[in-house]
């Protein structure tokens, strides 16, 4: 079994192992990791043989943490990360570049419509029928979006989003309320296969999926990072929050999930204080006193416009993974359209969380 995965701010882990009789066996670990001393890789290794093969990441990581000689240095690499690459082996995950990547970048559409195209795309992945997908959005309108579990009331202030056009819209993945505008706001979605996650945590799935925008980001200058759950940040502040919604598998089908990720290039800070009703205890939770200061743009942090940073953020995916430029089918687009009469633009969908 081979098993891969690039610790978030490190290297990539290689581990290749066999299971019998219920336990791992000629556990091999490899990589572009650092790591002194030399012994310390047979330690690792040793400390894998022999561990029960339903040993959570967890428990892998103890195991190696007891077993490394006095004096270890790891660097891109940790032992909790050792501990995920074995699970991703057990089971038998995929890789980025195991799959034809297709590029969906199409003109401004409504919010309305940007949620059923979400849910449908994520739905063919799971069903087999499309390649995993990184699709960037463009917004034809100002809009707030709202999580799936999220209090329509305690989130938007109705007189504020009407006073200045702004749809309300809820999304299928949980998650806070986002506020966008065309052209303040870089938005994207990837749809992958559920085999890609194989073997991650929840948490380490988002690290996982965010880790080639961080590489895309470094390119530009912006030294950021995975906070935890579901943030990107950077010394200035937040720059994007993620999202994540896991979707079964069909009869046939392996399973998707669906991650999608809003980052501000732009912000009016004002208009989006008269919209959001942002709470104390989520200031409180961010250290910071002012919403305004928990958003930090991409527009001052890299000088460029806003078309040049999304053109740099699909080349480095492309340079990454490959990227086959494709659209929305007919037949999917004609289910967008009818989630967004039944579901996205209907009042019990949007109030479902009064």
């Amino acid at each position: 079994m081979h098993g891969e995965y690039k610790v978030p701010g490190g290297k990539l882990v290689v581990v290749d192992l066999d299971v019998a009789d219920g336990v791992l066996r000629h556990v091999r670990v490899a990589g572009d990791f650092f790591l002194e001393p030399d012994e310390a890789l047979e330690a690792i290794n040793g400390a894998l043989d022999g561990a029960p093969a339903d040993t959570d990441a967890a428990g892998l990581a103890a195991r190696v943490d007891a077993a490394l000689p006095e004096g270890t240095v790891m660097y891109g690499l940790t032992s909790e990360g050792l501990g995920v690459a074995v699970r991703r082996a057990l089971a038998q995950a995929t890789n980025w570049t195991d799959y034809d990547w297709q590029l969906v970048h199409e003109g401004p559409q409504s919010p309305a419509l940007h949620m059923a195209l979400d849910e449908v795309l994520t739905q063919e992945v799971a069903a087999g029928r499309r390649p995993p997908t990184l699709r960037v959005w463009e917004w034809a309108s100002p809009s707030v979006i709202i999580g799936s579990f999220q209090s329509l009331s305690n989130e938007v202030d109705p007189d504020g989003a009407a006073r200045h056009g702004v749809d309300v819209v809820r999304r299928v993945s949980g998650g806070g309320a986002m506020f966008v505008e065309p052209g303040n706001t870089i938005t994207y979605s990837l749809s992958v296969p559920d085999a890609l996650v194989q073997g991650l945590s929840f948490q380490d799935s988002y690290a996982y999926l965010d880790d080639w925008v961080l590489g895309a980001l470094a390119d530009m200058g912006i030294k950021a990072w995975y906070q935890p759950l579901n943030d990107i940040a950077t010394d200035a502040g937040k720059i994007a929050g993620a999202a994540q919604k896991r979707v079964v598998a069909p009869e046939g089908g392996t399973g998707a999930v669906l991650h999608h990720v809003t980052m501000s290039y732009d912000i009016d800070a004002d208009k989006m204080l008269e919209v959001l009703r942002i709470g104390k205890e989520k200031m409180s939770d961010k250290g910071t006193r002012s919403a305004k200061k928990r958003v930090d743009p991409l527009r001052r942090q890299t000088g460029l416009p806003r078309e040049a940073v999304i053109d740099r953020m699909i080349g480095s995916f492309r340079g990454r993974y490959g990227l086959t430029a494709g659209g929305v089918t007919d037949a999917e687009r004609a289910r967008a359209a009818e989630l967004v009469r039944t579901k996205f633009t209907n009042p019990e969908w949007t109030a479902r969380v009064p």
